[in-house]
Order: structure tokens, then sequence, then C-alpha cells
């Protein structure tokens, strides 16, 4: 299952010509040429060039008649370069690539083949890949239906692979494969206290024997003990892919980080966190927001009432990329960090 979303991920970004027009704004302490070295992204190349790293696309100058684009390997040597007096970023590479009128290799949007291990990505995966496809989030009535774990073969308080379980209740064939869940976290809305999902954290993974109530089902892998009450829910096979060009959602969009997927509690670059905004918020994976750090409460002893209350303002505190939606909320990882950031931190649309 994870395999294959990692996988997934590798394949790069699909051609729009609509993107390449803007002029973008350069980092003020760019360099003029980079040597990619193992470990590089194409994220934080772009974070050397440019002021806004998402806005890659505008400065990759797009070919039309190459088929079979190159991909971005170590040792190749991006530079800034001007054409038509906009700034561009160019690649010689030593695959080969596109030529611009200089002789000058062009990075641009391409396609990543399964089989390039050593071309760079799009972001750090490693650090997504263990939530892509668990945990997830679930809601009250997703809870309320899942088939449950009544009991299981032998006399151990808990199953491992190789067991049988009895599940109730799993009446017809839609699916032959099942996965165990166990509720976690709930995530509230600090601003409603409205409860927007709870976490379901993977279990283990199971295969039909025979349907009924209670049916059988055989465990085949698991990452933790299996326990009576344990949820099971249909194995997805829908694949989270990052096949996208990153960009700040069209409307504006304020939201809060509800929690941290990594357990702690200073939060910094390329932690992944949860937001309290998600689908039904207009929220989709590949969303840039802006990282606002919330604004102290201090006390004013200057005013004429003594110790009035006085709220800071928020300040800009990082950048972060949505890799994964639900329903009401979403998973995004830490881009970039400039201060310290922490639970119950503001998320917004980046201004223009």
């Amino acid at each position: 299952m994870a395999s294959k979303a990692i996988i997934g991920l590798i394949l790069s970004l699909a051609v729009s010509l609509s993107c390449l027009a803007d002029v973008v704004a350069l980092n003020p302490g760019h360099p003029m040429q980079h040597v990619v070295v193992k470990g590089d992204t194409l994220w934080g190349i772009s974070a050397r060039f440019l002021k806004n790293p998402w806005e890659w696309p505008n400065v990759w100058r797009h070919n039309g008649q190459i088929k079979n684009p190159h991909l971005i390997y170590p040792g190749d040597v991006i530079s800034l370069c001007y054409i038509d007096g906009n700034p561009k970023l160019c690649v010689d590479s030593q695959f080969g690539g596109v030529a611009n009128n200089n002789n000058q290799r062009m990075l641009y949007p391409h396609m990543r083949a399964e089989g390039t291990a050593e071309a760079i990505a799009m972001i750090p995966i490693e650090d997504i890949a263990p939530f892509l496809n668990s945990p997830k989030v679930i809601n009250d009535k997703d809870l309320e239906r899942a088939p449950y774990i009544i009991d299981f073969t032998g006399e151990h308080l808990v199953a491992g692979a190789g067991s049988e379980i009895f599940v109730r209740a799993i009446l017809q064939p839609d699916y032959l494969a099942y996965t165990t869940y166990r509720p976690g976290k709930k995530y509230t809305d600090p601003e409603t206290n409205k409860v927007l999902g709870y976490e379901a954290n993977y279990i283990a993974d199971n295969i039909i024997l025979s349907l009924g109530d209670p049916a059988t089902l055989l465990i085949t892998n698991t990452k933790r003990e299996v326990r009576r009450g344990d949820r099971l829910m249909p194995t997805s096979e829908k694949n989270s892919t990052l096949n996208f060009f990153p960009l700040p959602p069209d409307e504006l969009i304020q939201g809060s980080i509800i929690s941290v997927l990594n357990g702690v509690t200073q939060i910094g670059q390329y932690d992944v966190i949860v937001l309290s905004k998600g689908e039904v918020n207009g929220l989709k994976v590949g969303h840039i927001l802006s990282i606002m750090q919330k604004g102290k409460l201090i006390k004013d002893p200057f005013h004429k009432n003594k110790n009035e209350l006085v709220k800071l303002p928020d300040q800009e505190a990082g950048i972060a990329l949505v890799f994964r939606t639900f329903e009401r909320v979403s998973y995004a990882l830490v881009m970039h960090a400039s201060k310290n950031i922490q639970v119950l931190d503001k998320v917004r649309t980046p201004e223009k």
C-alpha cells in the first residue's frame, strides 16, 4: 500500500502552459549557479533562486516539441538566465536536455520514470510517505458503521499476522481486502469547538475468508497487535500522488494547526501538521499556505488602565504544502520555518 504511494509520489509534474507567463520575484540572495547534489529537491533548489519557491513553473520554459523530457540529476548545473528580459532557470545536464539560444539546457516540468532512482524528487518524499495512506481521518458516522472485531482464534488477548479474526458484520463481497484501524485523536476546530474528525491509526491488513455475521478474515500483515473491538474498513486502492503544481488557493482560506503527526511540540521544517480545514473548505492537494505565529497576549503597563491586555499581531513563520486532504481536515508538510511554530498557530492563503 505504501509502496504504491511512493511510486505515485515520484511521478513528477504534468505540463501546464498557462502557468508559465508570470514574472516572479527572485530571492535577494540567490546564487548565479547551483550544482545539483544527491538529496536536493526541486523545491529546495527553487528556494535558492526564488522568493516564493512554489512559483517555479513560472521560470521553467516549456518546449512542446520535446516528447521525452529529461530529469534533473546530481551533477547537473542550474543557472539563472534571462529570456526576453524575464528570469528563467536553465540546466546544463550531463544527460542532455532542451537547449535555448545560448545552448543552455532548460529546467521545465517533466515526467519522472519509475526506474530513475537517482533523479531528484520534488519534495522530501521520505518525510510524508508514512502518512500517505495511513493514518486517515474519519467521522463519527464512519466509526459507527464500520465492522468490528468480536473475537479471534486462539486464547490470546491480542492477535497477529497469520491469525483468523471474526468480524461483525461483512455480508456482501464488495471488497476482498480490509484494513484494521483503531480510533485515535479527536480533531476539534479551536475556533468553534466543532469535532472535525477522528484519527484512524493503521493496525493491520486482512483478507476475507468467508462472509457472514460474523465474517472470517485472515490477518496478513500487522503494524501492532490486533485487539477485540478494532474497526475495519475496505482497503483503499487510491494512491496519493504529487503530480501537481504547488500554488496558493484561489480564495481566502484561514485555519489553524490542530496537531502534529510526529509527536513533537516545537514544529520545524519537514514536520507533518494537521490543519483545521479540508475539502469542504476548498483546500486541495498542492495548495500552499502561510503559517502565522500566533501573536502573544501581553499586558500594557503604560496604559491609563493599568496592565490592559493587548494582543500582538500574528507574524509569518513559515510555509506549508498540503499533500493529503480529508473532508474537514488536511495533512501538510512544513516546507520552510523562519520562527518557532506550535499547535494552534494559524494558516492562511499567502498574501500576494
